[in-house]
Formats: C-alpha cells, sequence, structure tokens
C-alpha cells in the first residue's frame, strides 16, 4: 500500500537542480524559423511539447547565457524544463545570487544594513512561464519566443537585463502542450484545424484545476513548480501567461480589482500596482492598444491558490495576462463600451483580424515590461521582499490584529446606534444627518477593532494525540511544499494554559511567509461586494473562502500569547508518518482499527481485497479498556493478518487495537465493491480529482460514459455509480449538457474513432431509467453537487430549500454563497457519517440544499447532515446564510432495493475537503456489504 500522499525531491538534493556553468561565449545560430520551419507564432502551425525540448535543448548548446534544469517528472512521466537566463558572468556565480534571494526572502536573521547590503550585491529573480492551460496556446509559444530573444538578442536592454535579472523561463504543463498541440497539428487541412475538442483533461487529472492547486500542491508538476518557487529561487516577481482577453480587447493585464486579501502586506499591493503600471507604459509607448486593467475583467488577488495568487502570500509580486490569440486567425469583435478610453482601458483597439502572431508580440512586450521595471528598481524588489518578510516576522512576535469586514460592520453597527444617521458602506462618514464622532468616541470605536480576544495568533499548535494524526501530516506537508517553517515537539510542552504531548506540531507565525500560513489556518472574511446598493454581487474570482485547515478536519489551537518549547524545525521537503502500531495479545479474535482515520477505508479494501474479513460495528464495542464506537473496522485474526496489519500501520500510520474477545451479534461485513466512476469526453474536473482520490487510495474502479449507462444491465457490473458536480442535468435542462468551457461535442465523424464511446450525454429519456433500474436492484449511486438532480428526475419527495414563497429560486440579491467553508451538523449514528465529528465543514460552491418532503420519511429518507443554524459561514462570503436553516446538506434515499446518496455540498472539492471524505468512502464500504453475524 502507498501513502496517500507520495513526494520526493525526484531523487536529487535540492543542491542538485543547481547550476552548470555555461559552456564559454559563443553566438546563438539557430533560430525558430531554421528550427521549425516558421516562425513562432505563424498562422496554422504549433509546436508540440517534444519539439519546444528539441528546441531550447538546441538553444541551450549554442547559449552562453541559459541553463536547462530538469525540475522534475510530469504526471504522464515526461521531464520539465526550467530555464535559466542571465549574463555569463552571473551564472558564474548564480548559487551566490540563488542565496541571496532566499536570505532576502526569508528575512530571517538579517538587520537593515545587512539586507540593504544584500539588495545592493544581488540580482533581481524574475519567474515567467507559459502553457500551464494548454488549451490557451499562446503561452507555451510566448515562452519559446522569449526565450529564443532573451539568448540571441544584443541590444542594450536586453544586456542590460542579463546585467542585472536572473529569468526563470519555466514551461508550466508539458502533458498538456503535447496533447493540445498533436491535437491541433492532427489535421492535414489547416483550415481544419482547432484547438478545441480535445478528447480528454491536458493534465492527467485536474486540467484547468492545474492552476488551482497550488496550496494544496497535490500534483507532480505543482510539486516541481513550489520546490523552485519556495525553497530554491524565491523570485521576487512571477508572471503567469493566460488567456483569454476580455471581448473587444487583447489582453487583461495588472493591476487587479478590489478587493485584496487582507493577509497581504499592502507593500506587496502597490508593487503590484508598480509593475503594471510599467507594462501599461510600455504597451501604449509601442501603440499597441487594446490593453485592459482592474475591473477591466474579474481578476482580483483575493485568493489564494494558483500558480501567481499563491506567490502572493510569499511576499512575491504575482503577475497575470489574459491575452487573446489563436494560429487559427479570430476577430477581435465591435463592442461599443470597449471604444471608449477609461482608467481601466486607456487606449481601446479597433475591431479587426488579428493573427497569432499578434498575440505573440503583444506578450514578448508584456515580458520585457516586466523584465526591464525588475532591472531598473533591481535593489528596490530585493529589499521589499526582505522588509516583506521581516514585517511578517515582526507582526508575528507582537500583538497584531488583521482588520476585517465583519468588524468594520459591528463598529458601524455601534457608530450609527450611537452617533444616529446611516453610514456608507465605504466609511466615508454619515450620509442622512448623524453627528461625527469626537476624539474620545473616535479611539473608543477604534478600540472596537484591537479587543486582545481578536489578536492573530502568535503561533498554532495541532496536537499529535487528535484522532487522525496522519491528515495532520498531510495538512503539515502542504505547509512545507509552500515553504512554511514547522517545528515539532520533542517532549510534552505547555503552552496557552494546555499540555500538549510530544510528537505534536508546531507553526509559528513570526516567519517570513506569515500571510500564508494566516491564510491556510484563519477564516477568510470576504466582503459584501455588490455592484451597487440593493444590486448583484460581483463574482469574486475562484472562490471567496477556503481555509484548509477548516476543509481537511485537523484540530489546532490558536495560541494568542508568545510561547516556546522543546521545538525540532522540520527541514524535509515532507514530514514523514508516525508509524502506526499493532496491538499485541497473546491470542487475540482480532483487531479494531478507528473510523477517525480518513485512511481506513483504503487499507481495509486492501485487506478485503487479499482476503482478509473485515467488519464495520454497528454497536458500541468494549475491548482492552476503551470504548470503540459504531462504524469501527473489525479484523478477525487469522494466520498473516497480523503481519498485513503491521504493513498497513508503516505505511500509513494507522494504530489497531487488538480484543481477546470478537465482537457478539450482527454487524456489517465489508466486501470490494464495483466501482463506477461517471465522466465525458473531453473530461470532467471532479471526475479526475475523484479519480486521483481514488488512485491515492489504491481503490479500483471503471470510468464510464453516457453511452455505457445508457446500455443498462449495470447491477451486474456494478454495485456503486459515482456522479460528480455537473453530470446529471435538472429535469428543467433543455438543452446539450456541454462542457463548462465552452461549446457543445463534437460530431463522431470529427474525432478518433477509439473516443467515439465517450459521446454524449446523460439524459432524462435514456440514462435515467437505467439508473433507476439499478438502484432498485440494489445498487448504490452517489450524488455530489448539481448531480443530486437525480433524486428530482426519480420523483421523490425532497424539494430544494431555497425558493421563495412562490417555489422560485432566491435570487442572487437575497443569497448568494461563492465558493466558501460552511459548517453543518451531522448525525454520527448514521452510517455514511461513521467516523465523522458531531459538526463538520464542507465546502459549498452555489451548492443545493434540501427539504424534505410529505412522506420522505415514511419512505425512509433520512438526513445525514444538514445546517443547523442560521450563521453556518465559516469562512467565506455567505450572503442570505439564514436561508440554509434547517435544510439538509446530505440526504441517504431508498430506492428500491438500492440506495441514492445526495450530498450537496462539494464533499471531495479539489481533493481538499479530506474532513469530508470520510461520507464518501463509507458510502463506497456499505455499496457491497452484507449483514453478517461475527
Amino acid at each position: 500500500m502507498s501513502s496517500v500522499r507520495c513526494r520526493s525531491l525526484c531523487n536529487t538534493a535540492l543542491a542538485s537542480v543547481l547550476f552548470a556553468v555555461p559552456l564559454a561565449s559563443q553566438a546563438v545560430t539557430t533560430t525558430p524559423e531554421s528550427f521549425f520551419g516558421h516562425e513562432i507564432g505563424a498562422d496554422y502551425v504549433l509546436p508540440n511539447y517534444e519539439e519546444f525540448t528539441a528546441f531550447v535543448r538546441q538553444l541551450d548548446t549554442e547559449s552562453d547565457r541559459m541553463t536547462l534544469v530538469d525540475i522534475g517528472q510530469t504526471a504522464e512521466g515526461r521531464t520539465q524544463l526550467m530555464a535559466i537566463i542571465t549574463s555569463p558572468e552571473n551564472h558564474a556565480n548564480l548559487e551566490h545570487y540563488r542565496e541571496i534571494s532566499e536570505r532576502l526572502a526569508k528575512a530571517e536573521g538579517l538587520t537593515d544594513e545587512e539586507a540593504r547590503q544584500l539588495a545592493q550585491e544581488g540580482k533581481a529573480v524574475v519567474w515567467f512561464d507559459g502553457g500551464l492551460h494548454a488549451t490557451e496556446v499562446l503561452g507555451a509559444q510566448q515562452l519559446t519566443e522569449t526565450i529564443y530573444q532573451l539568448v540571441s538578442r544584443t541590444d542594450e536592454e536586453t544586456m542590460r537585463i542579463l546585467d542585472d535579472v536572473i529569468v526563470l523561463a519555466t514551461h508550466a504543463n508539458p502533458d498538456g502542450m503535447e496533447l493540445v498541440s498533436n491535437w491541433y497539428m492532427r489535421e492535414s487541412d489547416p483550415m481544419e484545424r482547432s484547438t478545441g475538442g480535445i478528447p480528454r483533461l491536458y493534465q492527467k487529472y485536474i486540467g484547468h484545476d492545474n492552476n488551482r492547486d497550488f496550496y494544496a500542491s497535490t500534483q507532480a508538476e505543482t510539486e516541481n513548480i513550489n520546490r523552485q518557487m519556495y525553497h530554491v529561487w524565491f523570485p521576487q516577481i512571477m508572471y503567469n501567461h493566460h488567456q483569454t482577453g476580455p471581448e473587444g480587447t487583447v489582453m487583461f493585464a495588472p493591476p487587479f480589482r478590489d478587493p485584496f486579501n487582507y493577509f497581504l502586506d499592502p507593500l506587496l499591493v502597490t508593487e503590484i500596482d508598480l509593475v503594471g503600471a510599467a507594462m501599461h507604459s510600455r504597451f501604449e509607448a509601442e501603440n499597441k492598444p487594446g490593453v485592459t486593467m482592474r475591473r477591466g475583467a474579474n481578476y482580483s488577488t483575493w485568493w489564494n491558490g494558483g500558480l501567481r495568487t499563491t506567490a502572493y502570500f510569499h511576499n512575491m509580486v504575482g503577475l497575470l495576462t489574459e491575452t487573446i490569440g489563436n494560429p487559427t486567425p479570430i476577430e477581435i469583435p465591435f463592442v461599443p463600451e470597449r471604444q471608449l478610453p477609461s482608467g481601466d482601458l486607456p487606449l481601446p483597439i479597433a475591431p479587426q483580424t488579428w493573427h497569432f502572431r499578434q498575440s505573440v508580440d503583444y506578450s514578448v512586450t508584456a515580458n520585457y515590461a516586466v523584465f526591464d521595471v525588475a532591472q531598473r528598481y533591481r535593489e528596490t524588489f530585493l529589499y521589499n521582499i526582505y522588509r516583506m518578510g521581516m514585517n511578517a516576522i515582526e507582526k508575528g512576535s507582537r500583538d497584531t490584529w488583521t482588520v476585517l469586514p465583519s468588524a468594520i460592520d459591528e463598529v458601524r453597527a455601534t457608530m450609527e446606534a450611537e452617533l444616529g444617521g446611516s453610514l456608507t458602506s465605504n466609511g466615508d462618514g454619515p450620509d442622512r444627518g448623524g453627528d461625527e464622532p469626537n476624539a474620545e468616541q473616535s479611539q473608543r470605536f477604534y478600540a472596537m477593532l484591537q479587543r486582545p480576544e481578536d489578536r492573530d495568533p502568535r503561533g498554532y499548535i495541532l496536537p499529535s494525540d487528535q484522532a487522525d494524526f496522519p491528515t495532520v501530516v498531510e495538512f503539515i506537508n502542504t505547509l512545507r511544499e509552500n515553504g512554511i517553517t514547522v517545528h515539532r515537539a520533542t517532549e510534552s510542552f505547555t503552552a496557552g494554559g494546555k499540555t500538549y504531548p510530544a510528537g505534536s506540531i508546531i507553526v509559528k507565525s513570526a516567519q517570513a511567509f506569515r500571510p500564508h500560513l494566516l491564510d491556510m489556518f484563519e477564516a477568510q472574511d470576504h466582503p459584501n461586494d455588490f455592484a451597487y446598493p440593493g444590486g448583484p454581487p460581483i463574482p469574486p474570482y475562484d472562490a471567496a473562502g477556503w481555509t484548509l485547515a477548516f476543509q481537511m478536519g485537523v484540530e489546532f489551537d490558536r495560541i494568542l500569547e508568545e510561547f516556546d518549547g522543546p521545538f525540532q524545525e522540520v527541514t524535509d521537503w515532507n514530514l514523514e508518518r508516525p508509524a502506526g502500531t499493532v496491538a499485541s495479545e497473546a491470542d487475540p479474535a482480532g483487531y479494531l482499527l478507528s473510523p477517525a482515520y480518513v485512511d481506513g477505508y483504503g487499507a481495509m479494501y486492501g485487506l478485503v481485497s487479499e482476503g482478509e474479513e473485515v467488519y464495520r460495528l454497528k454497536e458500541p464495542f468494549q475491548a482492552a479498556g476503551e470504548t470503540f464506537e459504531p462504524g469501527t473496522y473489525y479484523v478477525p485474526a487469522s494466520d498473516g493478518t497480523r503481519a498485513k496489519l503491521e504493513q498497513v500501520a508503516a505505511d500509513l500510520g494507522l494504530s489497531f487495537a487488538a480484543t481477546e474477545t470478537a465482537p457478539t451479534g450482527t454487524h456489517t461485513r465489508l466486501g470490494a465493491p464495483r466501482i463506477a466512476l461517471w465522466d465525458r469526453y473531453g473530461g470532467s474536473m471532479p471526475s479526475g480529482w475523484t479519480r486521483w482520490l481514488l488512485e491515492q487510495n489504491e481503490i479500483p474502479f471503471d470510468v464510464v460514459y453516457a453511452p455505457q449507462l445508457d446500455a443498462g444491465d449495470l447491477s451486474s457490473q456494478y454495485d456503486a455509480i459515482i456522479f460528480v458536480d455537473g453530470a446529471i442535468p435538472a429535469p428543467s435542462f433543455d438543452g446539450q449538457e456541454g462542457d463548462r468551457r465552452g461549446g457543445g461535442r463534437p460530431s463522431p465523424e470529427s474525432i478518433p474513432e477509439e473516443y467515439r464511446n465517450q459521446l454524449g450525454d446523460v439524459t432524462a429519456e435514456t440514462t435515467i431509467p437505467a439508473l433507476k433500474t439499478f438502484l432498485e436492484e440494489g445498487g448504490t449511486v452517489i450524488t455530489i453537487g448539481s448531480s443530486t438532480a437525480l433524486a428530482e428526475h426519480l420523483g421523490l419527495p425532497i424539494g430544494n430549500r431555497l425558493v421563495d414563497e412562490s417555489g422560485e429560486e432566491l435570487p442572487d440579491n437575497d443569497f448568494y454563497i461563492p465558493g466558501s467553508v460552511l459548517q453543518i451538523r451531522v448525525d454520527q449514528s448514521d452510517p455514511i457519517a461513521y467516523g465523522m465529528n458531531e459538526y463538520a465543514d464542507v465546502f459549498f460552491d452555489h451548492s443545493p440544499a434540501f427539504s424534505l418532503g410529505e412522506g420522505a420519511q415514511a419512505q425512509g429518507i433520512r438526513q445525514i447532515g444538514w445546517y443547523d443554524s442560521p450563521e453556518p459561514l465559516r469562512s467565506g462570503w455567505a450572503w442570505g446564510q439564514e436561508n440554509l436553516e434547517d435544510g439538509a446538506a446530505a440526504i441517504a434515499a431508498p430506492v428500491g432495493d438500492g440506495t441514492l446518496l445526495l450530498f450537496g455540498p462539494e464533499i471531495l472539492y479539489r481533493a481538499q475537503p479530506r474532513g469530508t471524505f470520510k461520507s464518501f468512502f463509507n458510502s463506497l464500504s456499505l455499496s457491497a456489504a452484507e449483514e453478517a453475524a461475527i
């Protein structure tokens, strides 16, 4: 069995990725035209990753400005390359400059004078990448062109940049480039070529969500990049290229719109504006119109988790551009409002035909603008990353408060009550006759923002004696991969009036990357952001709240006072799970495993597959002076059982108790369920995440598509079928499901034959009857998010909680919860909730909530989890959240001899909420179980 989270340093020490000194100075003779047979960005051609690799390797042999580095393997086994580009003189001292960048980023142990000296001595480090989202094909092409220009140009600006800047040019998704380029070029007729309609996700498991993985760091490419960003190079600036630009423009470029995340250093926000201004200034100077900013698009600096956004929480300037362009020429449409110059669009562009090379040129302009400002402000950027790191260390060493919107709302309400009038939402002062606060009142109101109990923590402690410590290790490893300093207690200690056992994990706030650790432990408090008073909400870019500690269900204490103890720093890339134990008994009847372990079901599945009997206890059981709760796994002892459990304990950190007497009565004997996971042509990201999760737990499954489901006879093949969000349309849906990112399905004749049996969608006419039969014959169907619409298709008495008195869905200005963490209450006695706490944090993203209709109870329909509070919000933004109170979040419904499970929240969201994985695994475990006496 493998650990749920496998990580390595690519079989080398960090030092081995550094640094071969280039050959003696020589001119670059290979051009893109001579190598590829065309310029980069030519119409109707698209080089793939194999060709990209061959080209940059050729440049590496010719140029003394570049060194290629293997930063790790991709999910499909390709080598992911990064080019380090700078002057030959800098290459000769590359490790020295890398160390300066690291010391300034970490800030610890430096005086201000020493930092200024290092800033004067060091070189600016700038990361830029391409290809992350592979169907956004411009990214990889501008990367190729810019690498070539940096190693071949001899103009004054380029030489100046090479002298003062170390450029890290990184391909972010090699597998995706190979897939998409080959797909585009498969047509011999250039006029038939298209980057649309690819048959699968362009990252093996998660596709577009590869830019949503950077704080969780689950995928191979994410780990490769995080290692370079937060363990090796620590760039002051990073630039992440994307497509496409807003309609009627060519490109979106920083600055970004509000809100920015309140954990960020304000110096960072102004530095982003500085670099953004340099980019726009260069576009205007080069007469390249059509570049917008701020509210020209929805991008902000609120969210953590993307390649450029996670950098913010490490005090690094993160840049994003979204640019139009395709090797098949396109048209810039006429958009009237985009023709009027404004602060967000200073130089509009006329409608016209647009060629790919123009987009490459715009991208090179943007890249050079970034390199140029980094060179001109080299010392400033180097010193400022130190300054932000030191600010974080100082804040973590004293009492500080992060002012949040909810606190401002409380103060505003108090002021209105005392002074009269009504304060405007932006705090501009009373606007309906209220009095201005006097000096004493101002100080008192301000003091409301600095109450002792609201202080930012000095650190966090995760006790080693919590029920599922392996999940703590998984959480801590996400922090380690993001460069967070972590300590482990070598013996017991006391902090905040509480004693903690040896092995507990300590994360102190006094460190340079404090914004990131706060963002992982603390709630996000998104402001109420509306277009105008009473108007519609402005959607956040991606999620509004995501607190990973909440999602993963780890137990931790916030320590508000200074503390210390017998702590040892964890210096490894990953913390190893402490080995579990198997209790010793002379002649045990069997072994017991707590249902609190998230990884327990994967381990038990393996044992069942190896011929061991495994039961889940239906009643509390006492053994070895301990009471074991319902849902506990029981493994009867037989020859070889102990050796297998010892291997599980060593691999996964799970601990087993032993009992001299077997439980009596009837319990649930587990089988090895035959599992089907729905997917669609082109790939579903939620399905891909689920596929990854099942593989990590070594649970076999088949991927199935609509035609196979439509064929019926499902109960002879499967025990459980999983439908993630987006699989089953609502009964009212009246069109082809299509891909979320545009367009419907391709015609069968337009794709290779091997993919044609994947075409089609779940439909009420053919698929739903097959699923109904499967359920009636004893199958289990697990539905998540929008796919819970299956209950309505089946006519079950389960309603929509989020409707008004007339039955209409609540409008957004009455109820609006984008991606956020909410709390539900759980029926711990329900087998689907075995091992869960009474309250669970769930990820809610415009999710359904249910009400049980008349006759539901008589049919055996039961709530597993529900919203028992008018304020279930834990992290994010929940306008009108009181509408959820008493609504169901998770339901089990008998259908014939089978069971339909409805999970409204995203219980598997991007493989992050380990706190709710148990409900998923419990559902699988029961799908092939039977009642039996032990």
